[in-house]
């Protein structure tokens, strides 16, 4: 076909394909997106190419989108459970290592072949590229072609399958995994309390200091029969009643500080108007509630505040990022304004700058590209390294000056998927391109050398998580795909939930298996 031959009609030829071979179930169970790399692989075997710029484009693309997405929670992730994570991806390289020693030493294979095997079966270029240089051999090439396809497919096939060997579901891990993030976020909810405690009478708000004593939030005040939105000036008498915003630990305390909690129904002020705000406008991004002092100025209180899901108290240190949710009590008169000075507009959320996109990339390839040398031994991030680690920090910054780090999750999700299709269909034509001339130069053993390299380690690894450690399925999975430094796995793994737990395990493990991986090779080659 002579279509075939025009890059860009055999580009989304291919992954046309792959989604509809992708959409086949058999058993419940489906390739999804993954497909495409099986489909690009027949492609690749009868010489169509898709151009190694596409390989790299989408690479990009797809790890800069999933530091942003994992950048907020990361960090709070590693010191969560990165010991544990870490833990498993040394296990995992240091038995990759073993075995690829148990091959050249008792199977006669050439060394550098084998390290180019351990490379391959890991789908690792940093790790190829640091064997090219310690060994001096073309035959760390050689090993790592012959690996590489299976390390990508089997990769593949082992996290689709390991729910279902596992007897485990993906839906519910998920849930457990909301279900531990809104344990470290409680849900937030509302009382009223009498005052009734002699020593808060007379007193103000401000002075009381309610709101860093308790972590809750006084949204109202009825004094008789007038309620109104307190200020910090709010003098407090005995009798009146309050409303509290925050969780079931802060409303005790409140109860503690105030008095008894109350029934009693406190009215709105036809004065007062309670509303959610979307923050939409970069100058207020990244700054503090205390920086905004919206309450000196607006008279307006912040109650609570929804992000990626899950509702929590504000306190006067929390930062803002694009697209948190605001429930904002204040006059109404007072509301219009404070509505223009966060933003609150749904089309500016759904906007994408692509300059700092750019930006970010560019920043990210720069400090991929910067190394240390330890003597002969030379370490650098590489592409996906620097890209990842630069992706998760602007994540977490989420502004610089007038750069804005973060996107709305439909352009996150776009471009990810963008990336992640041009990768895999470019990666797949090049490993089909040589998978039956591999296997015809060098024979079945190699082929099999190198599925063990890439197998063995898995199950080995989840054996011992799940008899050792008690890590969430989409978590473990996440771990895995970074200890393979396996893109393509990541995909899949990320195509089974809406979740970013096995984005942000991925982005926590990869570094740790990047370098561990180098250091093998270095000692490989040693002995």
């Amino acid at each position: 076909m002579d279509f075939l031959s025009h890059t860009y009609f055999a580009l989304f030829f291919i992954i046309v394909c792959g989604f509809l071979l992708g959409r086949i179930q058999i058993r419940g169970v489906s390739l999804d997106v993954s497909a495409v790399i099986f489909v690009a692989l027949i492609f690749g075997h009868f010489g169509i190419q898709i151009p190694a710029d596409f390989q790299y484009l989408g690479l990009v693309l797809f790890i800069f989108t999933i530091g942003i997405q994992a950048g907020p929670g990361f960090f709070t992730s590693f010191k969560k459970h990165g010991r544990e994570l870490a833990i498993l991806a040394t296990f995992l390289i240091l038995i990759s290592a073993v075995i690829t020693f148990l091959i050249f030493t008792f199977l006669g294979v050439d060394k550098n072949l084998c390290i180019g095997l351990l490379t391959g079966a890991l789908t690792s270029t940093p790790g190829l590229a640091a064997a090219i240089d310690i060994t001096g051999s073309s035959l760390a090439s050689i090993g790592y072609g012959i690996a590489y396809p299976f390390g990508v497919i089997g990769v593949i096939l082992f996290v689709n399958f390991l729910p279902r060997i596992l007897r485990k579901s993906v839906s519910e891990a998920e849930e457990k995994y909301k279900e531990e993030q809104i344990e470290e976020y409680p849900e937030v909810v509302t009382k009223n309390f009498i005052v009734e405690n002699e020593n808060v009478t007379g007193q103000s708000i401000g002075e009381l200091r309610i709101r860093s004593m308790t972590k809750a939030v006084v949204s109202r005040v009825m004094h008789g029969d007038i309620s109104i939105t307190p200020k910090q000036d709010t003098i407090l008498h005995k009798g009146d009643l309050i409303k509290a915003v925050g969780t079931k630990d802060a409303l005790e305390k409140v109860e503690l500080l105030i008095g008894s909690p109350t029934d009693v129904h406190i009215p709105l002020s036809k004065e007062y108007d309670v509303r959610s705000i979307l923050v939409t406008n970069k100058e207020v991004v990244n700054k503090s509630l205390l920086q905004l002092n919206i309450l000196q100025t607006y008279n307006a209180t912040v109650t609570r505040v929804r992000r990626s899901g899950i509702s929590f108290s504000p306190n006067s240190t929390l930062r803002l990022q694009m697209g948190d949710k605001l429930m904002v009590a204040c006059n109404k008169e007072d509301m219009k304004q404070v509505s223009r000075f966060f933003g609150d507009n749904d089309t500016r959320l759904s906007d994408t700058d692509f300059l700092p996109i750019a930006v970010g990339i560019i920043i990210g390839i720069l400090a991929g590209k910067f190394s240390i040398s330890f003597g002969s031994f030379t370490f650098s991030l590489g592409l996906t390294g620097g890209i990842l680690l630069t992706a998760l920090w602007l994540g977490r910054m989420g502004k610089t000056g007038p750069f804005i780090w973060t996107m709305s999750g439909g352009a996150n999700q776009l471009l990810r998927q963008l990336g992640l299709l041009f990768f895999l269909a470019a990666v797949g034509t090049s490993a089909g391109s040589s998978l039956v001339y591999t296997f015809t130069e060098y024979g079945l053993s190699l082929f099999i050398y190198g599925l063990l390299i890439t197998l063995v380690p898995l199950i080995l690894t989840t054996i011992i998580a799940q008899y050792f450690f008690e890590i969430n399925l989409l978590t473990f999975l996440g771990t895995l795909t970074g200890s393979m430094t396996s893109t393509p796995g990541l995909a899949t793994v990320d195509s089974m939930s809406d979740s970013d737990a096995a984005s942000i395990a991925y982005a926590t493990v990869y570094p740790v298996a990047m370098v561990l991986l180098i250091v093998a090779v270095q000692i490989l080659s040693l002995i």
